[in-house]
């Protein structure tokens, strides 16, 4: 059984020192983080978010836990992200955070490791070379729901993205293929407008293209689509989620056990992802952060902490109702058990689900 730190985000006393960013600080103190950094190179990866997204991590968090690597013996400090291009609008910013901030496959894309998967058609992955080079890596993870992954996490941050965008296309296509209905769709350009990689359009005859070069398989089309008119040819989640627990396998087993560090913030936690660009009310009150070195043990722990119970009807899209099944809040909102993702981690011999958490105040 992992140990699993959590900073609750409630407060006892109106006072600096009793908030969360304090409580952080604390608790990175408690996982002994000199172990980790001390005389190394570390990454740290997180989100930068973009577009109209505004609910990502604060950047004061960010800022304290360059200033504890620094503090514990680090040789450098880089914040990283597979792009960078959000990272000024929601201040992210080397005189804020106090750490570089770069691109993980590099400048140009291309600084990369190709490494070996071997698993259905995921033959192989490409891993951003700053990532990999990293001699400690810390994923700073902001815990949100997610609309194709069932929940968005330390393990999403790692498999998609510590890779390039032909990585993520390739662990998307275990999903399946994008179909289009002629007859269903009104042409109202959503899908156009949410995705992220401009890979679709319509020709002048009205038909739906995609340009599958710049297609990620993110799925953000079909989600938005009001008729139902985009659709996947399978809907194969287990083996999309074994698919992102071997890929961040493989890049994990390249660290030492000592050398990772797993930070889950669950702050703003709304249904869909940073990766979407966009924000909405939170399904839930602000819960806390919680960190560790099993990255199992530190998801497990993240989903439960989020109750159907602690529902504010208000984060849901206006209209949107919880669907009559039991289980957890993500599955009932998006139909896909976060818990799969855990368990394929945890049969790749990361840990058992189970876990302490030890609370600091």
């Amino acid at each position: 059984m992992n140990d699993v730190y959590f900073a609750d985000a409630r407060v006892r006393e109106m006072i600096p020192d009793k908030t969360l960013p304090a409580k952080f600080q604390r608790l990175l103190r408690k996982l002994d983080l000199a172990s980790t950094v001390k005389g190394r190179r570390v990454a740290v990866k997180m989100h930068f978010g973009g577009s109209m997204g505004y609910t990502t991590l604060p950047p004061l968090f960010v800022r304290l836990l360059v200033q504890e690597c620094k503090q514990a013996g680090a040789a450098s400090v880089t914040v990283m992200d597979n792009q960078t291009w959000g990272a000024l609008a929601r201040g992210y910013t080397p005189e804020v955070i106090g750490a570089p901030i770069v691109q993980c496959e590099g400048a140009s894309g291309k600084y990369l490791y190709r490494k070996k998967i071997g698993f259905k058609t995921l033959k192989s992955v490409e891993f951003g070379g700053n990532a990999w080079d990293a001699e400690a890596f810390i994923d700073l993870s902001h815990f949100k729901a997610h609309g194709e992954c069932g929940f968005g996490g330390a393990i999403k941050n790692i498999a998609m993205g510590c890779v390039n965008q032909r990585t993520r296309a390739a662990i998307h296509r275990l999903e399946g293929g994008i179909v289009w209905d002629r007859e269903k769709c009104i042409h109202c350009q959503k899908c156009i407008q949410q995705c992220p990689n401009k890979a679709n359009r319509f020709d002048a005859k009205g038909n739906y293209l995609i340009l599958y070069h710049h297609c990620t398989f993110c799925q953000h089309c079909i989600l938005v689509c009001p008729k139902g008119a985009l659709k996947l040819d399978k809907e194969d989640f287990d083996t999309f989620q074994e698919g992102l627990a071997r890929v961040a396998a493989a890049f994990l087993k390249h660290f030492k056990p000592d050398r990772v560090l797993f930070i889950n913030v669950l702050l703003d936690i709304t249904i869909y992802c940073d990766c979407w660009g966009l924000s909405s009310p939170a399904l839930v009150p602000d819960i806390g952060i919680l960190a560790g070195r099993s990255i199992v043990a530190v998801e497990q722990a993240s989903l439960d902490k989020i109750k159907v119970s602690k529902l504010m009807p208000e984060g849901l899209p206006i209209g949107r109702k919880l669907a009559r099944r039991t289980g957890h809040l993500f599955y009932r909102i998006h139909a896909k058990d976060p818990y799969v993702q855990v368990r394929k981690m945890a049969a790749l011999g990361f840990g058992p689900t189970g876990y302490r958490i030890i609370k600091v105040e």
